[in-house]
């Protein structure tokens, strides 16, 4: 007797299906949690260590988000619905906060005064700047400017030169990691210097790098620069919004585009493509076999998956146009193994249940926004009703949204503004550095109830029929949920 069906005959009728539609079957435990590995493939080139991305929305991801996220194995989209430079710096601040070798730090002159290290404290959040004589990398290292330097000093006008450490203890040129770091451990120093044999300053390494490196060993990081992976939405365009972002160090651009199948899309993957083979495309959003097939042949490493299946979105009310999330991410998953492109599921996700199952159809990460959007870290702002503490959560597609710049998300150059989106409110959650390692153990338990130890061997038992499926009837589904309480509380961590 076989138990259930596989995901091919799950997938197969003309009904849609979602998440909310069908169970996984268990299989056999031989595994403790802890050897449940969550690597995975976010692009034909990139890979994370936990299959979380944070989704471009403006009450979701900015530099906090990204680099916490990033720090616990996942990474952050940086949204678009602001200015160039304001987009830009997102990205900086994310690239340099954790490094190896900082090869483009912020550096300071001797006449910058107690009030110019203060505002680069608070815009930056970095603690010291080393100080050169003309303020410029490849300048003389003329000393160090610290917090404690600074932090009970009441005339903001004094000058840095008055202040600064003028001896610091600095590396040489050419030492390697570990020597820089056994040079910080041995003299109990914060930031260190590197100077060439004229005592120019070439590059910095901080401690908290170094910290970070053992307390966050899971993190997702450039193989080449050891700085932290962060992605960047872009409309369908903006070239100059593309090139300073790519100047800036961004790892992967989204072409955040509510219908990816376009002339647009194609033209922008095209323009990156030419001008930055080095950078990773994720296009999207599509839900059909053709339109993956249009976005693979164009050249993207990565391929968003979702339309009108967000809790904010309104696409399918307004338009009639979208999908159910199940069948869609199950199609695109197996068109585009034969192509080596990673599926990104986006949308539909309200509980890390979902999460294991959008993995367990064929995805290979998936991109939240309302999970993550009240976490402290999202840029949304904090409100109370009734007692309870909550944070804005907006679609890109709500009028708010829409009337500030993400229309270009829709394709739209009319006067009127259709709005395909809702502002709402979401509980507020707490730190990332709690909430996440509880969804990542959540998604760990899953694993281990299935029998499957890594994603790919999740994939691959889908592939060869191993796990099994059932359809949920209306019954089942309510059965599934907590039911027959006078009153009940949910603690989650």
């Amino acid at each position: 007797m076989t138990d259930g069906i596989s995901g091919k005959q799950l997938f197969s009728k003309a009904t849609g299906y979602t998440y909310g539609d069908f169970n996984i079957f268990p299989g056999y435990i031989d595994f403790s949690t802890d050897q449940v590995k969550l690597k995975t493939q976010l692009t034909k080139n990139i890979s994370i260590n936990m299959p979380i991305v944070s989704s471009p929305m403006d009450t979701v991801t900015e530099s906090d988000m990204a680099i916490n996220l990033a720090l616990l194995g996942g990474i952050g989209i940086i949204h678009y619905n602001n200015t160039i430079d304001e987009q830009v710096q997102e990205i900086l601040k994310t690239k340099r906060y954790n490094n190896g070798f900082i090869n483009d730090p912020i550096v300071i002159s001797p006449k910058y005064t107690v009030k110019d290290v203060k505002q680069l404290q608070k815009k930056y959040k970095f603690t010291g700047f080393p100080v050169t004589t003309d303020g410029k990398l490849g300048s003389k290292l003329e000393g160090l400017i610290l917090r404690h330097d600074v932090m009970f000093i009441e005339n903001n006008n004094i000058l840095v030169s008055e202040l600064m450490t003028t001896d610091p203890i600095t590396g040489p040129k050419g030492c390697n990691l570990k020597e820089a770091n056994d040079i910080i451990k041995t003299n109990k120093i914060s930031k260190l210097p590197i100077v060439n044999e004229d005592g120019e300053l070439v590059s910095l390494v901080c401690r908290k790098d170094l910290i970070n490196w053992k307390q966050y060993p899971l993190a997702s990081k450039n193989q080449k620069t050891k700085q932290l992976l962060v992605g960047a939405a872009v409309s369908t365009r903006d070239r100059e919004r593309i090139d300073k972002l790519v100047e800036a160090g961004v790892d992967i651009l989204v072409i955040d585009s509510s219908q990816g199948n376009s002339i647009f899309q194609k033209e922008t993957i095209e323009y990156i493509k030419n001008k930055y083979p080095q950078i990773d495309i994720i296009g999207g959003n599509i839900i059909t076999c053709q339109q993956a097939k249009n976005l693979i042949k164009w050249g993207v490493d990565g391929i968003r998956v979702g339309m009108s299946c967000g809790s904010i979105c309104t696409t399918n009310k307004v338009c009639g146009v979208g999908g159910s999330q199940g069948s869609a991410v199950y199609r695109i998953s197996n068109y585009c193994k034969e192509y080596g492109i990673p599926v990104l599921a986006d949308g539909g996700i309200s509980n890390t249940g979902d999460i294991i199952k959008a993995l367990s159809i064929g995805a290979s990460t998936v991109m939240t926004g309302r999970m993550l959007a009240g976490v402290d870290e999202s840029p949304a702002e904090f409100c109370y009703r009734d007692g309870i503490k909550l944070k804005k959560y907006r679609g890109m597609g709500s009028l708010s949204a829409l009337q500030k710049n993400s229309d270009a998300r829709y394709l739209n150059d009319n006067i009127i503004k259709v709005a395909q989106g809702v502002t709402g409110f979401v509980d507020s959650v707490g730190p990332i550095k709690k909430y996440v390692p509880y969804l990542i153990q959540s998604i760990k338990q899953g694993f281990q109830d299935i029998g499957i130890q890594s994603i790919p061997e999740l994939h691959k038992s889908l592939y060869t029929e191993k796990i099994r499926f059932e359809i949920k009837s209306i019954s089942a589904k309510k059965e599934a949920g907590v039911h027959n309480l006078y009153s009940y509380t949910e603690a989650q961590f």
